[in-house]
Formats: C-alpha cells, sequence, structure tokens
C-alpha cells in the first residue's frame, strides 16, 4: 500500500529568528513543517518552489521564535495566584502555603491548577514546561490533554505529604508514573528533591543512583536565599553546594534553581562540572531573596536558563517579563550594559532550557530535523513601531500579548490567540470555584 504523501505546511514571517547561529536574523524566509518536524529553513520564494502544494501561513509583520522553555514552575500552583504576597521565602512558606497545600492539594487540585497554569504558558509562547508539583500523573494527564511539551519533576520530600508518605514512596509512585508514560514524545522526566532543607543525605543518595540509571536530570532549589544557608551552615556545618557535591549531585545533570547566592568559588564549580541554572529573577525579587550573579555565570560559562517559578510566587508565568527582567537586572548588578545582551537573553529563554533538560537535539531552535516548536509574535502594533532589531524588541519591547500562533510538534494550540484545544470559559470557571474553596 502506497503511504501518503506528506502534508507540508510553510510558515512566512517577516523575520525568522533561529537562535543558532547565535543573533541570526533571517528576514523574508520560511520555514517548512512536516510530520511534527522542522525540514527546512529558506528563503520564502525557494519554499514555494520547492514546496508547490504547501499549506502557507502568512505572518508578514510577525518574528517567528522557537518555543519558549520554562525551566522551572510548579504549575498547579496557578491556583494560588495572590494566595499570600509580599512576605518572605520561609514565612510564606510555613505560614501560607504549606498550610494551604495541606488542606487543599488533590489529584483535583493538580488536574485544574496544571490546565490553567498551561493555558497561560501557550497563550505566553511557552511550549515547554521544566514542572515539579505533587500528583505529577494530574500534570502528565492536563499537558497530554492540552498538547503542551512537558518535563515532569520525580518529586522527593523527606516529609510526608497527602500525595506521599515517606521518601521511598515518592520515588516509587514518580518511577511508575514515568514508565508508564515513556513512549508518550511530549513528555519526559527529571529526578526533582525539592531542596537541601527537606531532603535528607541518604534520599540525595537514591536520587543520584536512579538520576544515572535511568539519564535523567536533577532538579533542585539551590542557595535561594540567605537565611537557607545560615540555617544549612548551623545544621550541616558546610553551604549546600558543598554539601551536594559529597553527595554527588554537582554534575552536568544538575539543574540547579534559583542558585542566587554563589560564590566565585561555587560559581567555578558549577562551571567545571557543567551544571545548569534555572534563573527565577520575578520570583527572585518578590521574595526579596537576592539579585542572582548571572553575568558572572555566563562570563564562566555555564548554561542558565530561564523560569518562572510558580503564580504563588511572580505572579504571573510571563517568560517574556523574565527575559526583560533577566537582562536589566544582570546589567544593574554588574554594571555591563553588555552583560546580557538581548540576544543572549533569547537563547536562556529557549536553547538554554532546552539544554538543561536534555532536550537540545530536539527544541530550543529553529534548525532542520529539529521538532517545530515554533511561536510567532506580531511585532507591528503601533506600540513596537519602528522596529529596527526585532530581537531587541522581542526581549525589551514585546509582551506576551503579542503572541498570534503557537505549534508543537507542528499541530497550532494557538491561532490568532485562541486556544485549539483548551475551553478558555470553563478554565476561569474552574478557577473561580477553587478560589472559593481556597479563600474560606
Amino acid at each position: 500500500m502506497t503511504p501518503a504523501p506528506q502534508t507540508i505546511h510553510l510558515i512566512e514571517p517577516r523575520w525568522v529568528i533561529p537562535v543558532v547561529p547565535d543573533g541570526a536574523v533571517l528576514e523574508h524566509h520560511a520555514v517548512a513543517v512536516g510530520d511534527g518536524c522542522i525540514l527546512a529553513v529558506l528563503p520564502a520564494e525557494e519554499a514555494r518552489r520547492r514546496y508547490p502544494d504547501a499549506a502557507v501561513t502568512a505572518l508578514p509583520h510577525h518574528a517567528l521564535i522557537p518555543g519558549l522553555v520554562n525551566a522551572h514552575v510548579h504549575a498547579a500552583m496557578a491556583l494560588m495566584r495572590g494566595l499570600a504576597d509580599d512576605l518572605p521565602l520561609m514565612r510564606w512558606l510555613q505560614e501560607h502555603i504549606w498550610p494551604a497545600e495541606a488542606r487543599h492539594v488533590s489529584k483535583e487540585f493538580v488536574y485544574d491548577g496544571t490546565l490553567l497554569a498551561i493555558a497561560e504558558l501557550l497563550r505566553g509562547g511557552v511550549t515547554c514546561m521544566n514542572d515539579m508539583y505533587f500528583f505529577p500523573e494530574m500534570a502528565a494527564a492536563a499537558a497530554l490533554e492540552s498538547g503542551m511539551r512537558a518535563s515532569l519533576g520525580i518529586i522527593v520530600i523527606d516529609f510526608p505529604t497527602v500525595y506521599a508518605a515517606d521518601p521511598q514512596d515518592y520515588l516509587t509512585k514518580g518511577l511508575a508514573l514515568r514508565d508508564a508514560h515513556k513512549h508518550e514524545s511530549r513528555l519526559t522526566f527529571c529526578m526533582a528533591p525539592h531542596a537541601p532543607y527537606t531532603v535528607s543525605d541518604a534520599t540525595f543518595g537514591r536520587i543520584v543512583t536512579l538520576a544515572e540509571q535511568l539519564d535523567l536530570p536533577v532538579h533542585v532549589h539551590v542557595h535561594e536565599t540567605a537565611g537557607e544557608l545560615q540555617d544549612h551552615l548551623a545544621k550541616h556545618g558546610v553551604r549546600p553546594i558543598e554539601r551536594l557535591q559529597a553527595l554527588g549531585l554537582v554534575g552536568p545533570r544538575l539543574i540547579s534553581v534559583h542558585s542566587v547566592h554563589l560564590t566565585d568559588t561555587e560559581i567555578g564549580l558549577y562551571a567545571s562540572h557543567g551544571c545548569h541554572v534555572a534563573h527565577c529573577p520575578s520570583s527572585n525579587l518578590k521574595l526579596a531573596s537576592g539579585f542572582a550573579p548571572v553575568a558572572a555565570m555566563l562570563d564562566a560559562g555555564i548554561n542558565v536558563a530561564l523560569g518562572t517559578d510558580g503564580a504563588a510566587s511572580n505572579n504571573s508565568l510571563d517568560l517574556f517579563e523574565e527575559m526583560r527582567l533577566a537582562a536589566l537586572l544582570a546589567k544593574g548588578a554588574s554594571g555591563r550594559a553588555d552583560a546580557l545582551p538581548a540576544r543572549a537573553a533569547l537563547a536562556m529563554a529557549t536553547l538554554g532550557g532546552a539544554r538543561a533538560l536534555g532536550l537540545e537535539e530536539r527544541i530550543g531552535s529553529i534548525e532542520a530535523g529539529k521538532r517545530a516548536d515554533l511561536v510567532a509574535v506580531n511585532l507591528g502594533s503601533v506600540e513596537l513601531a519602528p522596529c529596527y532589531d526585532p530581537v531587541s524588541h522581542l526581549v525589551y519591547a514585546a509582551g506576551r500579548s503579542d503572541v498570534t500562533h503557537v505549534w508543537v510538534d507542528g499541530e497550532a494550540l494557538i491561532e490568532e490567540r485562541r486556544f485549539t484545544r483548551l475551553d478558555e470559559a470553563n478554565l476561569i470557571s474552574r478557577a473561580r470555584r477553587w478560589q472559593g474553596i481556597l479563600a474560606r
């Protein structure tokens, strides 16, 4: 039987921003997509000749970029947006977030909250999220329903929650989920021990072994606040990174989230061991955690990705805002206007996240052979006129409201800002129901 001919789709924006090679801007080019894959990036006229029967999406005022990668998020916490504001991290956690989670987190909460977060992420051009939360099987269900690409954390904490009784229970449930979904092309997994202050040496040791056996990244909060470091020194006699190094976690699998308080020696250690950092500037600012030394990390050659953290501590899941803040904070903190240029900020939000998750061969740039995770951003509005440099506009002037189209594996999930799979009114209704429950 003769196979059906491949359906080709040409996307023709004003500019293609491929991210690779660094700084490239391709004007009047097209991206050819087939079977969920990028087939070619070539001049638009040549594309029309090569693929005469292709369906064409003409976007004459748009920049086409790789899908953004949110390298750290607690997606279900979208239902806690604004629940407890203007507090330092440990008071926020101990007095508000952890008690609320103990009362309300359930499978239904995680499913509804994750679906709400995914809708926000997709609308803002995020095509892949690295999630860390309880009941990851419900996050998996939400991702599969919505079409979002997701890396799901096999979360581990040393104390019991409604999700699991002890570290082994967390691991058993998370690994069973991974086995159940190992053939889902849009789902991958990370080991996700919460933090050095919630995970024991024995549990970290087990995680290191599993990560090596299963070839998984390890996604953990590290050096987020000065208070965390003081408490850790008092309890363990060393800073958290020194303890993690002794336990075997410091290496190319490590995604070190926040990493606000790093010494020059620790930055050198991360660089020499190929570690990754998930930088969350809005959350760091809102919780008064401090200013991460991003310029020094980049100078040392560390791969820095961008994350939003959860909506409870941000309070949005806007990666365009994180790009802008990351670039501005790096300049202000270092005293160097060139510390983090726009092209580097865009790379952090795309290829940087893909590298941290071990997905750089599949996503993160617009190159033939990669999956067609793509985002179109309209730069033709009066607020964005004139446009001398589309990359500059993407980081310093445009926002998530300018995202018009989003594709994952070549499938349109957002068309002219409308969802193709999700019911927006239903999502808002569910969110309001949970608001009534949590506000009691």
